[in-house]
This record gives structure tokens, sequence and C-alpha cells, in this order.
């Protein structure tokens, strides 16, 4: 475990790179899944479909290693996210739904650039692991997505899902960002680039906010079902 770890530190750039390849190829094998019906007719449902699934492959991963001890959390995630989020970007702007998902770019780039930065002067280690607890939430976030794609509103899966849900971005996503934005502001003085880092956190806390309006509006007080259908087809990250 040592050894892989050290020779992983010492080519992060390529090792990122091997772990976007890896996502890739999960990406071809997952297309061998049955998929409903109503997705399958329907192109941009079955584009976001085949990427959920891969999401959603990344978030069991590092959201379950987040939750395991440092030592066990290091390897896979500190490699596998950034190299997810690469793939994940790939996927979008070459599949011609980059302008749709502009919002999901600006937040990859964010983060790659986060992560790459604690790869390569091995600083922030541990602030890079505490954010990976958003992926906890992210599993019962792309289980709501896929639900939707697939029409499956009405079904006591996906009501018991949205608790779940508004549970986990409260605690995992929000608090996580919460937690490291008074982090980097109580302990700016003394930080490497902390104007960079606090940049990028208050970026993220606003869209998260929104998100999470957009969350509640949605499944707790939807305005109309046909209005909440039509605007998860046009909006590309399909986020509401």
């Amino acid at each position: 475990m040592e050894a892989l770890l050290s020779v992983l530190k010492g080519h992060p750039g390529p090792a990122v790179l091997v772990c976007s390849l890896l996502f890739r190829v999960a990406h071809q094998l997952l297309q061998r899944l049955p998929v409903p019906t109503v997705v399958r007719q329907d192109a941009f449902r079955s584009w976001k479909w085949k990427n959920l699934s891969v999401s959603m492959v990344h978030s069991v991963l590092t959201g379950t290693w987040s939750m395991s001890l440092p030592h066990i959390t290091l390897i896979p995630n500190y490699f596998f996210s950034p190299g997810y989020f690469v793939h994940d970007a790939g996927d979008i702007i070459l599949t011609g739904h980059g302008r749709g998902s502009w919002e999901f770019l600006l937040h990859h780039a964010m983060v790659i650039w986060c992560f790459l930065y604690a790869l390569y002067t091995q600083l922030y280690i541990a602030g890079a692991l505490i954010a990976l607890f958003v992926e906890v939430n992210s599993v019962t976030l792309h289980l709501r997505l896929m639900l939707k794609l697939a029409n499956a509103q009405s079904s006591s899966m996906y009501h018991i899902n949205k608790i779940v849900n508004l549970f986990t971005y409260v605690m995992f996503r929000l608090g996580t960002q919460f937690y490291l934005t008074w982090y980097i502001v109580h302990n700016y003085s003394w930080l490497d680039h902390g104007g960079y880092f606090l940049i990028t956190m208050m970026m993220m806390n606003i869209m998260m906010v929104i998100y999470f309006y957009r969350l509640l509006r949605t499944d707790f007080f939807p305005r109309s079902k046909r209005k909440s259908r039509d605007m998860c087809v046009v909006v590309g990250a399909c986020i509401i």
C-alpha cells in the first residue's frame, strides 16, 4: 500500500489520467446493463442515464471510502476523484452538452484544480479528504435524478429517497462545504494561496445553496408536475 502511494505521489498527473481512463472503461461496461424503455427512447435521457451511472459508481466508492479510516481513503479518493471529474468534464463536452451543463463544468474545473494543487504540493490533504464527504449525498442525489429520468417520481423509492437525500444534502454536502469555508476563514492568515481557496469555496457555497433551493422547490414545493418534468428535460445538468 505504501509503495503504491509512493508511486502515485511521484506521478500525480499520469495517475489522474489513468483513473480517468478507468472511468471511461466503466462507462463502456455500464452500457451493457438494461435501461428503462422511457430512457432508451430519448437521446438526452439516454446520455444522462449513462453519465449518471458512472457518477453513481464514483459516488458509491468515494462516499464509502470517505466514511472509512484515513489510511484506507488516502489512495483511492485522492486520485480516483480528480480522475472522475476529468472524465465527466470530457464526457459533457465531447457529447455536445457543454452549454447546458456549464455550471457543472465550472464546478469540475474548480474541483480538479484544487485536487491537483493538493496532489502536486502535498498540502491540504486532510481538507481534500473531508471535501469528499459530499459524495455520500451524491449517491442519493444521483439515484433521485435517475428515478426522474425513468419517470418514477410517484414510486415509493423516490419518496423515501427524497427524504434521505434532503438529510444527506444538509449533513454531508452543506455541512462539509460550510465547515471547510469556516476553516479557511479562521486560518486564512497562514494558509498558502488562502485567497484562491476562499474564493473557490465561496463560489461553491453559492452553487450549493442554489441547488438546495431548486431541490426543495421541486421535491417539496412543486408548482406543477408538468413544469418540473419539462424543466428536468430542458436543463442539461438536470439538477432540479
